[in-house]
């Protein structure tokens, strides 16, 4: 009981914190051929950013390669000579961002982040005065001002986190039954098939339940995820995610030889399409057709479509009728599947 109730908070803490885009405090050094007042001022603003420790200041162009051979920066800053000189007479000046590209995502959000920095350094200085012919862009993000990568990695991280606790919970239900001998007694009472496969779905539902709320919960006050949309909503799609989960134990426990087959088979052939093809860790838009044609039958794609649209977006039920459809049909067909392959006589 403890591992069943436990698991899914310390999956939630951990994937919640540890599966980020974000990059934060990362190491950066400085190659400052100017040495005057703005230049040291720029730094000073890149290091006191969430985003960037200066930890080293270079003296030449000889030692960048060598302190990123070493691996204790991610990226240099190379400040040109006469750096005040050209933004005080020219009205212009460069600065040089040299990344460590071994990583390209990494390298790619690092640049944007300094440049964005940068940005704001010359709106200050020039306290916000437009130069003649300029063309600014203005950015807004919606549902995420802040960027924050929990609120895309969050939604995943419950589709996945409920459909591997609560398969594997039921995938070996019947299977343990079939192992100690039990079984028959269950085929030679007057209970009918129907009812023992379901049975075995009912505690576990009231068990994942407990674990919806912790994990909203953790979500909330811990991962600092909103709910914007009808908590109500919320937690039905999220119980309808779950009977899906555990019709497709019960069909895997139906069809399964032993408990080490059952746990494998909820393991392997889930763990992977739950990551690769739900759309929280890739794009699925990205992919081709074939695996956009087969992420169809991921129930963690179209639950994690409804996290994101009612608990980022607010979307209300008009939103999301279509995903719901498609979760109560496939827990209707898994359902009744597992029923069908279940056996009456264990020979």
């Amino acid at each position: 009981m403890f591992i069943l109730l436990g698991m899914p908070v310390v999956q939630i803490l951990i994937f919640g914190f540890a599966l980020t885009n974000e990059v934060k405090n990362s190491r950066i050094a400085v190659l400052n051929h100017a040495g005057d007042k703005e230049s040291f001022s720029l730094i000073n603003q890149l290091n006191a950013s969430n985003y960037f420790d200066v930890e080293q200041m270079v003296h030449s162009d000889h030692e960048i390669e060598g302190i990123f051979k070493k691996g204790r920066v991610k990226m240099v800053v190379v400040i040109p000579p006469h750096f005040q000189e050209d933004l005080l007479h020219m009205n212009k000046s460069s600065v040089q961002l040299i990344a460590d590209a071994s990583d390209p995502n990494v390298a790619n959000t690092l640049t944007n982040y300094a440049t964005a920095v940068i940005m704001d350094y010359q709106k200050r200085i020039t306290n916000n005065q437009q130069l003649p012919y300029s063309i600014n862009t203005e950015l807004r993000m919606l549902y995420n001002p802040q960027l924050k990568g929990a609120y895309n990695f969050v939604p995943g991280v419950m589709a996945m986190v409920l459909l591997l606790v609560c398969t594997m919970m039921t995938a070996i239900t019947i299977v343990r039954e079939k192992e100690m001998g039990t079984m028959e007694v269950m085929l030679v009472s007057p209970v009918r098939p129907q009812l023992v496969v379901l049975a075995k779905a009912v505690p576990y539902l009231l068990l994942s339940t407990i674990n919806i709320t912790s994990i909203l919960l953790l979500s909330v006050f811990v991962l600092e995820v909103p709910i914007h949309g009808s908590i109500v909503l919320l937690v039905g799609a999220s119980i309808l995610f779950t009977l899906v989960s555990l019709s497709l134990g019960l069909l895997i426990s139906s069809g399964a030889e032993s408990q080490q087959t059952a746990m494998f088979i909820s393991l392997v052939a889930l763990f992977l399409p739950t990551i690769m093809l739900s759309g929280f860790m890739f794009p699925i838009e990205n992919m081709p057709l074939p695996l956009r044609t087969v992420s169809n039958i991921v129930p963690a794609k179209w639950y994690y479509n409804i996290v994101s649209n009612v608990m980022i977006k607010g979307l209300s039920i008009g939103g999301i009728w279509k995903e719901l459809l498609i979760l109560t049909g496939m827990m209707l067909f898994f359902l009744t599947l597992a029923i069908r392959r279940f056996k009456i006589r264990l020979q």
